[in-house]
């Protein structure tokens, strides 16, 4: 038979009790649960809540700072608007019957290039008789525009394109052209202006300029006992205005 188990005679020390007790290791699990995700969260709302105020505050403060602005465009139209019908006429032959526009074909100003594509877009849509006058392909009308600006106590200001000018008249620039167009202002002002068909020139197609036909284009003639000079029937480019398109 099986000897009997004898009792031990080592006493155990009685420890105090440590303020966390736990029966399973279940309770420490669901202990580490509870506990460690609850700092995140805090946190994290707080942040959101943080990043919300800013944001908040950012958009108050950009309507306050628009509102202003908003506010000075009537005033500035209501005196750009008189403003035209006092603009002296200008001195371009023929200007009185036709539109003249100063731009430029170049993409070097993104925003340039796009106001030009838009006024001509504008004025196209009426079919009326239009003097394209490209600054990138004649420096001679970048002269020409000076003068004008010149002659009207202007020469200190800063020119940028387009430049617009209906019957001789200064009209402004493409913001001026959206404004007058959307009020309907435009069209009075082209009213009397002689109707052309719409279409693609076939001398130039379109660009307004073809080569010089005494130099090809290479602004250069060859002279004997004088050399090479330059060709004084085109600009600087070799170009000639078209004579179809320049009527």
């Amino acid at each position: 038979m099986w000897r009997p188990r004898a009792k031990s005679t080592v006493k155990i020390r009685d420890t105090p009790s440590s303020p966390f007790s736990f029966s399973t290791f279940k309770d420490i699990q669901n202990l580490c649960i509870e506990d460690h995700p609850s700092s995140p969260i805090k946190k994290s709302s707080s942040i959101f809540h943080r990043v919300r105020l800013a944001t908040t505050f950012l958009r108050s403060l950009s309507l306050s700072l628009s509102e202003p602005e908003h506010n000075a465009t009537p005033a500035h139209n209501k005196t750009t608007t008189p403003s035209l019908q006092e603009q002296p006429l200008i001195t371009i032959p023929g200007a009185d019957k036709r539109i003249v526009v100063y731009y430029t074909s170049l993409r070097v100003v993104r925003s340039t290039f796009e106001d030009c594509k838009t006024v001509q877009s504008i004025l196209r849509g009426f079919r009326v008789l239009i003097d394209e006058r490209d600054l990138s392909m004649d420096s001679s009308f970048l002269n020409e525009l000076n003068q004008i600006f010149s002659g009207r106590g202007n020469c200190g200001r800063k020119l940028t394109l387009p430049r617009v000018f209906i019957g001789g008249r200064y009209m402004g620039g493409a913001e001026e052209i959206r404004q007058l167009n959307e009020s309907g202002e435009l069209k009075k002002f082209i009213e009397g202006l002689p109707v052309v068909d719409s279409g693609v020139c076939d001398v130039c197609g379109g660009y307004r300029f073809i080569l010089c036909g005494q130099c090809s284009g290479s602004h250069k003639l060859y002279i004997e006992k004088a050399g090479f000079k330059s060709c004084t029937a085109c600009n600087e480019n070799g170009l000639i205005r078209c004579p179809s398109c320049a009527v």
